[in-house]
């Protein structure tokens, strides 16, 4: 008899033989490791000093080789490139606005209004009962989407989907307000305190989404061990 591999989210499954199957990836992993999370700060610590000391195109010119030296070396260490790949497709995207405005700021607009579109699309997801925390988790993990059945389930993706929403928004909100402002330097800040420290919050809700949705899946899904019952048959 065969395991249910959803009623296992966020542990080590075990098979009908009895050994340990792969074991999903953590949510830390799944975001690239702590060296993604370091390495996606690196170009916007180039950008500004540099700007300021060599101006915009030396400093596009940086920020662009520290993505490609980052995505160079994951390649050669054979790690998780989609953190690389993010971060350098980013820092073209950024160069090419800034390129084409002229202004160092405008580095940073990509990333201003994906912060609003990602902010929408997780609200409106919550609103049509498919948390995107929850469709992207049971993805990512290869399972079904029969969590949606499950009040509970549900419930706990939606919080931690909202929880992302207000992330998004608030970095749109005052990312927005330093741009419109002209403080370059201010927004690169906000962009860094407000990128990974708000992202491990959000992440620490994740995890209890992902455990009391697990727990909710696993109670309302039956036992496969426990016989099947029947109504009792009368002798004659």
């Amino acid at each position: 008899m065969s395991v249910d591999g959803d009623r296992f989210e966020g542990r080590d499954v075990v098979g009908a033989a009895g050994k340990d199957e792969t074991p999903a990836p953590t949510l830390l992993e799944q975001m690239g490791g702590l060296g993604g999370l370091v390495s996606s700060t690196l170009p916007i610590l180039v950008l500004i000093p540099v700007n300021n000391r060599f101006g915009l195109t030396w400093a596009l010119i940086a920020s662009l080789m520290v993505a490609t030296t980052i995505f160079t070396w994951r390649l050669a260490r054979r790690e998780n490139l989609q953190p690389a790949i993010s971060g350098l497709l980013g820092v073209a995207i950024g160069a090419a606005f800034a390129l084409f405005t002229g202004e160092a700021k405008a580095y940073f607009l990509y990333g201003i209004w994906m912060s609003l579109l990602f902010a929408v699309v997780f609200i409106t997801s919550v609103v049509v009962r498919w948390p995107m925390v929850g469709v992207a988790w049971r993805g990512v993990n290869g399972h079904d989407m029969s969590w949606r059945k499950v009040p509970g389930a549900r419930r706990a993706y939606s919080w931690a989907t909202i929880a992302w929403s207000l992330v998004f928004l608030a970095r749109f909100l005052v990312q927005r307000n330093l741009y419109d402002a002209d403080a370059t330097n201010a927004l690169a800040i906000a962009r860094i305190a407000m990128g990974w420290p708000l992202t491990g919050v959000a992440a620490l809700l994740t995890v209890w989404a992902v455990r009391h949705a697990s727990r909710a899946i696993e109670a309302d899904s039956p036992d496969p061990a426990d016989p099947v019952e029947s109504a009792p048959s009368e002798s004659a």
